[in-house]
């Protein structure tokens, strides 16, 4: 072999290198306002930088509808508050290899538990039969039935990094997202706090 053959078999260091896959993010909103999803938007131009790191498989955001098999991050905002939210929060710990929980629904219960000390029954026919003028009437059909006590997302499974804030700023999602992808163990707590 020449020099000149034995050069051009020696890989070009500025050659293109194939890309490091994407690391796959799902999210789901349960009981909650969807303000952390609206936070999540709010990184304005850094979402583009994001998605050249990630691949969001499942999301309000996103028209797929089906949670795959194996996801690398699942965030969930909101609480659990109905059997259709627990169903969610069960599929994600089972599907996503790491989960957070997003903001103050999800990490403590937040609004949606300040029905938590009335009986469901009395919750029911407040909203439904007292604080209605025209068909007057509990659902029984078409609504998820709702659960005794609503609780927060590590409540039902285990949750790996929370998140709280309500909602979480823009910056602190960010911060949050990269220390992720990076392999860097986030520490939600400096940046953030309930409330925030």
């Amino acid at each position: 072999m020449t020099a000149e053959t034995q050069a051009s078999t020696v890989a070009d260091p500025t050659a293109a290198q194939p890309a490091a896959a994407k690391i796959t993010v799902a999210t789901v909103w349960l009981d909650g306002c969807s303000g952390c999803h609206m936070s999540f938007l709010d990184m304005d131009e850094r979402l583009v930088d994001l998605a050249q790191k990630i691949d969001v498989v499942y999301s309000p955001f996103v028209d797929n509808k089906t949670l795959p098999e194996q996801v690398d991050v699942g965030i969930i905002e909101g609480s659990v508050s109905n059997e259709e939210d627990e169903h969610k929060a069960r599929l994600f710990r089972k599907h996503c290899r790491l989960l957070v929980s997003i903001g103050d629904c999800a990490v403590n219960g937040n609004v949606p538990a300040m029905r938590n000390p009335f009986n469901l029954e009395s919750v029911y026919e407040r909203a439904y039969l007292e604080n209605v003028n025209v068909n007057q009437q509990i659902p029984t059909q078409g609504v998820p039935a709702l659960l005794k006590t609503v609780r927060p997302v590590h409540g039902v499974v285990d949750v790996d990094v929370f998140i709280p804030g309500c909602p979480p700023h823009a910056d602190t999602i960010h911060s949050i997202l990269t220390d992720l992808i990076e392999g860097r163990t986030p520490e939600p707590i400096k940046i953030t706090r309930f409330g925030a």
